[in-house]
């Protein structure tokens, strides 16, 4: 049965992740959110070509999804199965599952986002001290250097010491890595713009002075 139980878990987990937010925000305006852009079907992207509203919409989303994936892991499926698995095995199950399901949808030929805002609301969920920790690194060094992508790499390869500091937890440690090194390998496109001097910076509008 715990077998069963991972099974379960790692099913619900990934169909509630591989939801394509930003593709059906974007379908809903007429928009095929893959052909424009960067293609990506993210929030960044998304605040990019459709705007605050929808680009807020999509972020708040694609992290509720990683959020609710561990709760369903850790309160439903944990109950479900009678405690044959440690609750907490079974939402770092559905935190990762979840993830994948966001990085490589079913729904889009298993081509999805790159996983940031979905960790986020798995991070929330397991270990919300390191989500404090490397939100905070993101903010920093995206308000700095204004790409988005430095942000979230820099953050990612924060997250396992961010763990370890705020739980030292080997098992939670090693599943943080895991996650970080997920999504660097995600943003390996941005790496190389980077590297080439041509990723995309956010511009923040200046207010127009009164005439």
């Amino acid at each position: 049965m715990p077998v069963l139980s991972y099974t379960v878990t790692a099913l619900v987990a990934y169909l509630l992740g591989s939801i394509p937010t930003g593709f059906l925000v974007a379908k809903a305006r007429g928009v095929d959110i893959r052909t424009v852009g960067s293609g990506n079907i993210g929030a960044t992207n998304a605040f990019r070509i459709l705007g605050k509203g929808p680009g807020s919409l999509v972020l708040f989303v694609d992290a509720l999804k990683g959020w609710v994936a561990v709760i369903v892991g850790r309160e439903v499926i944990a109950k479900f199965f009678g405690g044959q698995v440690p609750a907490e095995y079974l939402a770092i199950t559905a935190g990762i599952t979840a993830i994948l399901g966001h990085n490589f949808t079913c729904w889009l030929h298993f081509k999805g986002g790159k996983g940031i805002a979905t960790t986020a609301g798995v991070l929330l969920g397991l270990m919300p001290l390191a989500l404090a920790i490397i939100l905070s690194i993101w903010i920093i060094l995206f308000l700095t250097t204004r790409y988005v992508s430095v942000g979230s790499i820099a953050a990612a390869f924060a997250l396992p010491f961010a763990a370890w500091f705020t739980t030292h937890d080997i098992g939670l440690t090693v599943v943080a890595g895991v996650m970080g090194a997920l999504a660097i390998y995600k943003h390996r496109k941005n790496i190389q713009r980077l590297l080439d001097g041509t990723e995309n910076r956010v511009q923040f509008r200046k207010k127009e002075a009164a005439p």
